[in-house]
Parts: C-alpha cells; sequence; structure tokens
C-alpha cells in the first residue's frame, strides 16, 4: 500500500491539476471578451510606456558574481512577448507555446549542464513571479479597470 508520504504527493498534484484547470477555464473566458482583452493590453503598455517597472529592471540589472552570467532582462522580453500575442482570439495554447518558446530560447537552451539549468531555471522562476508580482501591484493600484 502506498505512504502517507506518495498519498500526501498525490493530493498535492490533483490539487495543483484541478486549479490549473480552473485557470484555465477562466483564462478561456477572458480571452473570449475583446472588450477585456483590449483594455487588459492597453494597462499593460501602459506600464511599459510609463516606465512603471523601472524599479523592477534595477532589481534585474544587479550585478551578479559572474558578470558573465547576468540575465539581460529575459523576464521583460517574456513578458513582451506574451502581451504581444495576447488578442481576444488567441487560444490559451498559442501563449503558453509562446512563453513555452521563450523559456527554450533564454533558459533552457544556454545551460551548459544540469546544474547551470536548475540555477538559470530558479533564477528565472524568482525574477519572473517579482515582475507578475510588481505588474499585478501597478495595475491594482493605477489601473483598476485593466485588472478587473
Amino acid at each position: 500500500s502506498p505512504s502517507l508520504t506518495e498519498a500526501k504527493e498525490f493530493i498535492k498534484r490533483l490539487k495543483r491539476q484541478t486549479d490549473l484547470c480552473n485557470m484555465v477555464k477562466t483564462v478561456r473566458a477572458l480571452l473570449n471578451n475583446n472588450n477585456t482583452v483590449t483594455v487588459l493590453r492597453s494597462g499593460l503598455h501602459a506600464i511599459f510606456n510609463e516606465k512603471s517597472l523601472d524599479v523592477t529592471k534595477d532589481l534585474f540589472q544587479e550585478k551578479f558574481r559572474n558578470p558573465k552570467k547576468r540575465q539581460k532582462n529575459i523576464q521583460l522580453k517574456c513578458l513582451k512577448n506574451f502581451i504581444s500575442s495576447l488578442t481576444s482570439s488567441t487560444d490559451i495554447r498559442d501563449l503558453l507555446s509562446c512563453l513555452s518558446s521563450d523559456l527554450q530560447t533564454f533558459v533552457i537552451k544556454p545551460s551548459k549542464s544540469k546544474e547551470a539549468f536548475k540555477e538559470q531555471a530558479s533564477d528565472f522562476m524568482l525574477k519572473w513571479n517579482l515582475l507578475l508580482s510588481n505588474v499585478g501591484k501597478i495595475l491594482t493600484i493605477n489601473r483598476t479597470d485593466s485588472f478587473g
């Protein structure tokens, strides 16, 4: 019989799967609403045009121990590519494909070893979460219509 740890892990994965399915349903509904997508895109473009993310950019420019490993705003490039792919007729699979392609280009291919990949992926996720958190805060405070 499965151990308690295996059972807990299975339940955790099942919950994650359910959360992802619910998120996909929500995003699909939003993508089918032309007005919602238009307002969201304009809010996201405004964030870049107003330089609201300059503080975040500065965090990404910090000097790492090894300057050769410095990331050049990979997360901002990914977000801009994601936004340019975002239209009311876009299927969520196309958005995920765009993000997947960027991850291949910026994170997976440049990694020379398993250890390098783990470090690169971990760094990407940390900064991606920070970026999305900051975008969410800016939309919530300055552009309520876009966030809603």
